[in-house]
Protein backbone atom coordinates (compact mmCIF):
# COMPACT_ATOMS: atom_id res chain seq x y z
CA UNK A 1 0.00 0.00 0.00
CA UNK A 2 1.46 3.40 -1.09
CA UNK A 3 0.92 6.69 0.72
CA UNK A 4 -0.45 9.42 -1.64
CA UNK A 5 -0.67 12.17 0.99
CA UNK A 6 2.80 13.68 0.30
CA UNK A 7 2.09 13.87 -3.45
CA UNK A 8 -1.29 15.59 -2.83
CA UNK A 9 0.30 18.04 -0.43
CA UNK A 10 3.08 18.83 -2.91
CA UNK A 11 0.54 19.54 -5.68
CA UNK A 12 -1.47 21.76 -3.34
CA UNK A 13 1.63 23.76 -2.36
CA UNK A 14 2.68 24.20 -6.00
CA UNK A 15 -0.78 25.45 -7.02
CA UNK A 16 -0.89 27.81 -4.03
CA UNK A 17 2.59 29.17 -4.82
CA UNK A 18 1.59 29.74 -8.47
CA UNK A 19 -1.31 31.96 -7.41
CA UNK A 20 0.11 33.72 -4.35
CA UNK A 21 3.81 33.88 -5.34
CA UNK A 22 3.53 36.70 -7.93
CA UNK A 23 1.52 38.83 -5.52
CA UNK A 24 4.04 38.35 -2.70
CA UNK A 25 6.92 39.13 -5.09
CA UNK A 26 5.20 42.30 -6.37
CA UNK A 27 4.59 43.57 -2.83
CA UNK A 28 8.20 42.86 -1.90
CA UNK A 29 9.60 44.66 -4.97
CA UNK A 30 7.33 47.64 -4.48
CA UNK A 31 8.16 48.06 -0.78
CA UNK A 32 11.89 47.48 -1.23
CA UNK A 33 12.25 50.28 -3.77
CA UNK A 34 13.68 47.88 -6.30
CA UNK A 35 15.30 49.23 -9.46
CA UNK A 36 12.97 46.92 -11.40
CA UNK A 37 10.06 49.31 -10.72
CA UNK A 38 9.91 52.11 -13.34
CA UNK A 39 10.59 55.46 -11.67
CA UNK A 40 9.12 57.79 -14.27
CA UNK A 41 5.52 58.07 -15.37
CA UNK A 42 4.05 58.03 -18.83
CA UNK A 43 2.93 61.66 -18.66
CA UNK A 44 5.09 64.20 -20.45
CA UNK A 45 3.86 67.12 -18.38
CA UNK A 46 3.69 67.80 -14.66
CA UNK A 47 0.51 66.61 -12.98
CA UNK A 48 -1.04 69.30 -10.78
CA UNK A 49 -2.13 67.67 -7.53
CA UNK A 50 -4.65 68.29 -6.29
CA UNK A 51 -6.28 69.69 -9.43
CA UNK A 52 -7.37 73.32 -9.09
CA UNK A 53 -10.91 74.30 -10.06
CA UNK A 54 -10.83 77.28 -12.43
CA UNK A 55 -13.56 79.92 -12.46
CA UNK A 56 -16.21 79.78 -15.16
CA UNK A 57 -15.54 82.50 -17.73
CA UNK A 58 -17.92 83.85 -20.37
CA UNK A 59 -16.79 85.42 -23.65
CA UNK A 60 -19.19 87.19 -26.00
CA UNK A 61 -18.39 86.62 -29.67
CA UNK A 62 -20.12 87.30 -33.00
CA UNK A 63 -21.19 83.67 -33.22
CA UNK A 64 -22.11 83.49 -29.51
CA UNK A 65 -23.65 86.88 -28.57
CA UNK A 66 -25.10 85.43 -25.34
CA UNK A 67 -21.64 84.31 -24.34
CA UNK A 68 -19.39 81.33 -24.86
CA UNK A 69 -18.63 79.56 -21.58
CA UNK A 70 -14.93 78.78 -21.48
CA UNK A 71 -13.12 75.97 -19.73
CA UNK A 72 -16.20 73.74 -19.51
CA UNK A 73 -17.49 70.81 -21.60
CA UNK A 74 -14.23 70.48 -23.60
CA UNK A 75 -10.61 69.73 -22.87
CA UNK A 76 -8.74 73.05 -22.95
CA UNK A 77 -5.12 73.86 -23.72
CA UNK A 78 -4.31 77.22 -22.12
CA UNK A 79 -1.51 79.59 -22.93
CA UNK A 80 -0.75 82.87 -21.11
CA UNK A 81 1.21 85.81 -22.50
CA UNK A 82 1.37 89.58 -22.18
CA UNK A 83 0.00 89.92 -25.74
CA UNK A 84 3.24 90.79 -27.52
CA UNK A 85 3.64 87.11 -28.45
CA UNK A 86 7.36 86.90 -29.12
CA UNK A 87 9.14 83.76 -30.36
CA UNK A 88 8.42 81.45 -27.36
CA UNK A 89 4.74 82.42 -27.48
CA UNK A 90 4.51 81.92 -31.24
CA UNK A 91 6.17 78.50 -30.99
CA UNK A 92 3.85 77.40 -28.17
CA UNK A 93 0.74 78.51 -30.07
CA UNK A 94 1.90 76.64 -33.18
CA UNK A 95 2.49 73.51 -31.10
CA UNK A 96 -0.96 73.65 -29.50
CA UNK A 97 -2.48 74.07 -32.97
CA UNK A 98 -0.53 71.06 -34.29
CA UNK A 99 -1.45 68.93 -31.28
CA UNK A 100 -5.14 69.73 -31.74
CA UNK A 101 -5.05 69.00 -35.48
CA UNK A 102 -3.12 65.77 -34.95
CA UNK A 103 -6.01 64.46 -32.83
CA UNK A 104 -8.02 64.00 -36.03
CA UNK A 105 -11.68 63.20 -35.40
CA UNK A 106 -11.20 63.88 -31.67
CA UNK A 107 -10.11 67.47 -32.43
CA UNK A 108 -13.60 68.85 -31.72
CA UNK A 109 -13.26 67.74 -28.07
CA UNK A 110 -10.33 70.12 -27.51
CA UNK A 111 -10.19 73.91 -27.53
CA UNK A 112 -7.22 76.27 -27.40
CA UNK A 113 -7.49 79.38 -25.24
CA UNK A 114 -4.95 82.21 -25.32
CA UNK A 115 -5.13 84.36 -22.19
CA UNK A 116 -3.72 87.83 -22.72
CA UNK A 117 -2.50 89.48 -19.53
CA UNK A 118 -1.99 93.00 -21.01
CA UNK A 119 -2.69 94.22 -24.56
CA UNK A 120 -2.50 92.30 -27.85
CA UNK A 121 -0.07 94.00 -30.21
CA UNK A 122 -1.80 92.71 -33.37
CA UNK A 123 -5.03 90.84 -32.67
CA UNK A 124 -6.04 90.60 -36.35
CA UNK A 125 -2.77 88.87 -37.32
CA UNK A 126 -3.03 86.52 -34.34
CA UNK A 127 -6.65 85.64 -35.18
CA UNK A 128 -5.74 85.02 -38.84
CA UNK A 129 -2.83 82.75 -37.89
CA UNK A 130 -4.95 80.86 -35.33
CA UNK A 131 -8.62 81.03 -36.36
CA UNK A 132 -9.61 78.10 -34.11
CA UNK A 133 -8.13 79.71 -30.98
CA UNK A 134 -10.16 81.61 -28.40
CA UNK A 135 -8.52 84.83 -27.22
CA UNK A 136 -9.52 86.08 -23.76
CA UNK A 137 -8.18 89.10 -21.89
CA UNK A 138 -7.56 88.51 -18.22
CA UNK A 139 -8.88 92.06 -17.73
CA UNK A 140 -12.37 90.74 -18.41
CA UNK A 141 -14.55 89.55 -15.50
CA UNK A 142 -13.06 86.48 -13.84
CA UNK A 143 -9.65 86.98 -15.44
CA UNK A 144 -7.80 88.01 -12.29
CA UNK A 145 -9.40 85.20 -10.31
CA UNK A 146 -8.21 82.78 -13.00
CA UNK A 147 -4.63 84.08 -12.72
CA UNK A 148 -4.70 83.66 -8.94
CA UNK A 149 -5.89 80.04 -9.19
CA UNK A 150 -3.32 79.15 -11.89
CA UNK A 151 -0.48 80.68 -9.86
CA UNK A 152 3.05 80.96 -11.20
CA UNK A 153 3.33 80.97 -14.99
CA UNK A 154 6.64 80.68 -16.84
CA UNK A 155 7.20 81.65 -20.47
CA UNK A 156 6.21 78.79 -22.74
CA UNK A 157 4.03 76.95 -20.21
CA UNK A 158 0.98 75.20 -21.66
CA UNK A 159 -1.74 74.14 -19.23
CA UNK A 160 -4.34 71.42 -19.63
CA UNK A 161 -7.84 71.76 -18.19
CA UNK A 162 -10.39 68.95 -18.10
CA UNK A 163 -14.03 69.44 -19.24
CA UNK A 164 -15.18 70.02 -15.65
CA UNK A 165 -12.83 73.00 -15.26
CA UNK A 166 -9.99 71.38 -13.30
CA UNK A 167 -6.49 72.65 -14.00
CA UNK A 168 -4.69 69.32 -14.08
CA UNK A 169 -1.42 69.45 -15.99
CA UNK A 170 1.41 71.84 -16.88
CA UNK A 171 3.74 71.42 -19.83
CA UNK A 172 6.92 73.46 -19.48
CA UNK A 173 8.53 75.16 -22.46
CA UNK A 174 10.38 72.62 -24.58
CA UNK A 175 8.08 69.68 -23.76
CA UNK A 176 7.40 69.25 -27.46
CA UNK A 177 4.35 68.53 -29.51
CA UNK A 178 4.81 64.74 -29.56
CA UNK A 179 4.71 64.47 -25.78
CA UNK A 180 1.64 66.68 -25.41
CA UNK A 181 -0.08 64.84 -28.26
CA UNK A 182 0.62 61.44 -26.67
CA UNK A 183 -0.91 62.59 -23.37
CA UNK A 184 -3.94 64.18 -25.07
CA UNK A 185 -4.58 61.10 -27.18
CA UNK A 186 -4.47 58.87 -24.11
CA UNK A 187 -6.71 61.18 -22.07
CA UNK A 188 -9.32 61.46 -24.82
CA UNK A 189 -9.36 57.70 -25.26
CA UNK A 190 -9.88 57.07 -21.54
CA UNK A 191 -12.22 60.00 -20.84
CA UNK A 192 -15.99 59.71 -21.06
CA UNK A 193 -16.45 63.46 -20.64
CA UNK A 194 -15.78 66.31 -23.01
Amino acid sequence: MTNTTPKGRKTFLLVTAAFIGPFVLAVYLYNSGSSLIPSNTTEHGTLITPPRILPELTLSTDSEPDGLILLRDKWSMLYFDSGECKSICQQSLIETRQVRRALGKEMSRVQRVFFVTREISDEAALSNAHPDMIIFSTRQPGGQELLEVVGEISAGDIFLVDPIGNLMMRYSAGTGMKGIHADMKRLLKLSQIG
